[in-house]
Order: C-alpha cells, then structure tokens, then sequence
C-alpha cells in the first residue's frame, strides 16, 4: 500500500527530469541552415527603450549598415527619464516617446509601437532589444523565413562570452545558452515549437496586428508563445538567425534571473497540466509538448527539488525497504547532470569555464533565496536589467 504513495512523491522529479534529458539529448546537434527565397518583404525593427541611453546609440550604430529602403526601424522610448528618444532621433531615426506610469513593461511599449505602424504596416515585424547586436543576413532569414512559413520565427538569443566574469555570471550565461539554445532545439526536435525569449522574435503583421501585448506580465515573451501555440500557430525556432547581448552584472543577474524565473514558474504553474491536457483531448503533439516544457523548471530549482526528493525518497527506503523509486530518480539525477556535462563539452565551454562549473553547488545555494521569494508570494516585479556598455563576441 506504501509503495504508490512513494511513487506519487518521485513521480514529478522524475518526469520533469525525464523531459530535461530527452531535450538536452535532442539539442546537441546544431540545426542545419535553410535557405530561404531572395525577396525581402518590407520589415520594420521595433525597439522597445526604457531609459536606454548608455546603450541606444551604440545599438543603432550597428544596425545601421542593415537598414534599406525593405527594412527599417522605429524606436519606441517608454517612460524614459534619460536622453534615450534624443539618442535616437539624432541618430536619424523614427521615434514614438511614450509615459504612462501606471502600465508600465515591455507588452506596453509594443503594444504602443504597433499602434504607430497600423497607418502603413510592414509585411514583418522583428521586435528587437535596444541592448542586442546582430548582423543583415540574420534579419533577412528571419524576414524571410517569417514571411515564406507565415509564422511567427524566433532567432538564437545568446549572452557574450566573458570568462573573466563572476563564476556566478558565467553560470547563468551558461544556463541562458541551455535555455535559449539546447532545449528550444530539442524541443523543435520532439515535435515541438520554439519558446519565445524577448528579442529577435518576426511576427507576420497579419498575426501581430492581432497580438495580446498590452499587458504588465513580467515574461510577456513566454506568455505570446502560449497563445500563440493555444491558438494552433506555434512559433518556429530559426538557429541560424543570431541575436547576441552582454551579459549583467553578478547584482544585475540575480535580479534578472529572479525576474524571469518567478514569471517562468508563476507560467508553469498556470499553463502547463492545462496544455497538456488540451493536447491530448485535440491531438495536439506542439501544445502537448508545450505544456511537457513548461513542466521542466529552471535548472538550479529542478535540481535542488530533485535532490530534497532523493532524500526523502531514501529516507522511506531505509524505512520500507522499497529502493525502487529512490534508484530510479538517482538514475535521473545523474542523467541530467550527463547531459549538462556533455552539452557543455560540446559547446558550452564557450560560455563557462571549467573552474566556475565547479562552483556550481555554490550557484545552487545563492539561488534558494530566489526560490523561496516565490513560494512566499514575493514575486519579482518588471526592471530594466543593467548591462554593460561594452561590445563583445558572443
């Protein structure tokens, strides 16, 4: 009688665990590059800003060698309190200034953006960060590739390269590369659709004229893929297309990851049994796998549960004699660390180095506060993340 009330408790860990593995597994291989039809549909980069100022002239200074009479941009300067908007125009582009403190985030500002493009709307609309880099051949694919499928695209989102940094910084710019690149690929590769992740995300005007964007959600971008796969038109991952940024600083990226952390988990906790359900009851593989994804937390919180489990579950084996579900969720637990360990030496290393990943028990410990702000109601609020100003290779 004990032995399925033991399985009760191991079963979470292990699923979620068991989805982490196959997509990590699936994610090794990078995707192969598409080729795409030369014409360019007329595209437009929306650039959210908030107090940007350190970073919007250097931004636009990159983007100006892929601009043409096909692509432009408008700048939108959301309640900014610096010289972003006057950064912006005398850079010699189209600015919309808006102020309104009581809607305050990003879903705002695009809304607010959209808005001023309905007069004389483009085929595709990127949105793009104000702090990002990327080059004319990923926009034209993404254009392309938007246009041609008709569907919503999102390009590679990586963090810069800095070895130098905090073992703590080149862990979660490690764990992001893991989010934004292992797992959407392994997603993609189980039949899923891609997660999107804030910036270098096309949108065909025809669905992003009709867009829920007006709204203070925190992972405004997790919540548009939702729907968008709810509403049977999943958003496709598009590898080949990059868009890159500097990474935060150490105080910058716990702020950073607690905010889209609480919004991924209060998401979760939302989205994900209903997903599933739905896909099942319609026959749906992309929302089942959605909501299988969402079932999977962040790394450093799967991991930590997954433990505390493990010793419980041992616990009730020294008491019961029944190891079955404490070896298989140990067996789980050691699979995902090979995977980590296997994607990392493949590529990882780029983004962390040997001697920071031996810090990473340390990374797990200074995350508990994170998680337990959100079991006691504390959610993070939206903050623009501080980053340097300095431009690297990602």
């Amino acid at each position: 009688m004990i032995a399925p009330l033991i399985w009760l408790v191991a079963a979470p860990p292990i699923l979620a665990l068991s989805v982490f593995v196959a997509e990590m597994l699936l994610g090794t291989a990078r995707a192969r590059r598409r080729s795409f039809p030369a014409t360019m549909p007329s595209t437009v980069l929306l650039i959210p800003a908030h107090n940007e100022a350190a970073t919007i002239g250097a931004t636009l200074q990159q983007l100006e060698p892929l601009l043409s009479d096909r692509i432009s941009l408008l700048v939108v300067a959301d309640n900014c309190t610096d010289e972003t908007a006057q950064i912006a125009r005398a850079a010699g582009h189209r600015v919309v200034e808006r102020a309104d403190e009581t809607q305050r985030g990003k879903g705002y500002a695009l809304s607010f953006g959209r808005d001023c493009l309905k007069s004389d709307p483009p085929g595709c609309v990127i949105v793009f960060d104000a702090d990002c880099e990327t080059d004319a051949e990923s926009i034209a694919d993404l254009a392309r590739a938007c246009i041609g499928a008709n569907s919503v695209m999102q390009a590679r989102y990586v963090l810069h390269s800095d070895k130098a940094a905090s073992p703590k910084v080149q862990i979660s710019n490690f764990a992001f590369w893991v989010k934004n690149v292992v797992r959407q690929r392994g997603l993609k590769r189980l039949g899923g659709g891609a997660v999107l992740v804030g910036t270098g995300m096309a949108f065909p005007w025809k669905i992003f004229k009709d867009m829920p964007l007006a709204t203070a959600n925190i992972v405004e971008d997790l919540a548009l893929g939702i729907h968008l796969t709810q509403a049977g038109r999943a958003p496709a991952y598009l590898e080949q297309a990059l868009v890159s940024s500097a990474a935060a600083s150490e105080s910058a990226t716990l702020g950073q990851r607690t905010r889209w952390e609480h919004g991924f988990l209060g998401m979760a906790k939302s989205h994900a049994l209903p997903a599933l359900g739905q896909g099942i009851a319609r026959g749906n593989r992309t929302l089942f796998q959605l909501g299988l994804h969402l079932l999977v937390p962040p790394l450093a919180f799967l991991i930590l549960c997954s433990l505390a489990v493990l010793v419980l579950l041992g616990g009730l084996a020294l008491l019961t004699g029944y190891w079955l579900p404490a070896i298989t969720l140990a067996l789980c637990v050691a699979a995902a660390a090979a995977m980590v360990i296997l994607n990392w030496a493949i590529e990882g290393h780029r983004w962390l180095s040997f001697g920071a990943m031996l810090r990473l028990p340390f990374y797990f410990i200074w995350k508990i506060p994170v998680y337990l702000r959100f079991a006691k109601g504390d959610v993070a609020g939206w903050t623009r993340t501080e980053r340097p100003t300095n431009r690297a290779e990602p």
